[in-house]
């Protein structure tokens, strides 16, 4: 359920590469229990914004505050490309790393955290595969994995980068009805997606961005053809290669959901 209170506040954030704004002047909060959709074109800034949130980038400009939440608090799944199958490592020993923040990297499993990772491997559906090495696994096979460990987290806000992308439709519909459940339990949840169906079928609130806020609130307010439009024009005319700049213009604010 959505609460009133902020998870996270941006205050006109700006997050880049090497001094080179890929997302700048954000504005607005998430509130603790949302389901938060966030679109845009290829090379908006999606990944990006996930990234300051997770604290990988630190802020160009601005602030980004995780109001009363620590890394702990933070599950977060990046593309399947930013991921490297190639480790000889099995299913089961892949979702067990998803407890190390609650026993360590160097401590063993016993038989009850045996039992965790067998119970997220079945609500999953991979209770059979456990054995079986990551890189044998097809796209929705280890997409499966991947939130078979974000459940052993355990993780008040999480963060999906593109978590359907490469998915067959079966793995879509269980992942969604996953996600859909964190969201009954009160978890604060982000997805960064380029499916605009499956944003309107199953998530209420959406910021589109596009390099900057283009819109943010209920989700049918901000998939308008002309928010579709701008956002493209933006991502097209943005400079890749500008230094961060001043702030020109007032930021765009959150449109009221």
């Amino acid at each position: 359920m959505k609460s009133k209170e902020p998870a996270i506040v941006f205050s006109d954030l700006t997050l880049g590469y090497d001094r080179h704004p890929a997302v700048h002047h954000i504005n607005g909060e998430v509130r603790r229990g949302e389901l938060l959709a966030i679109v845009g074109p290829n090379g908006a800034g999606k990944s990006t914004l996930l990234k300051g949130i997770m604290g990988e980038l630190s802020p160009l400009s601005g602030t980004l505050k995780l109001d009363g939440l620590t890394k702990s608090d933070i599950a977060y799944l990046p593309q399947q490309i930013e991921i490297d199958r190639s480790f000889p490592i099995s299913v089961f020993d892949c979702v067990a790393m998803g407890l190390w923040r609650k026993i360590g990297a160097l401590r063993g499993l016993d038989g009850e955290r045996e039992a965790e990772v067998a119970r997220a491997l079945a609500t999953v559906g991979l209770q059979d595969l456990g054995h079986r090495p990551v890189g044998a696994l097809s796209g929705g096979q280890f997409q499966r994995v991947l939130f078979a460990r974000l459940l052993l987290q355990d993780a008040s806000l999480i963060l999906l980068d593109e978590p359907f992308r490469a998915v067959d439709t079966k793995t879509i519909a269980d992942l969604v009805a996953l996600i859909l459940h964190w969201h009954e339990e009160g978890r604060t949840v982000l997805a960064a997606l380029h499916d605009m169906e499956q944003v309107r079928a199953h998530f209420p609130t959406t910021l589109l961005v596009a390099r900057e806020i283009v819109a943010w609130g209920e989700t049918r307010k901000v998939l308008t053809p002309a928010n579709l439009l701008k956002s493209r024009q933006l991502v097209e005319a943005f400079d890749e290669h500008a230094e961060i700049c001043a702030r020109d213009e007032g930021a765009r604010e959150r449109q009221p959901a």
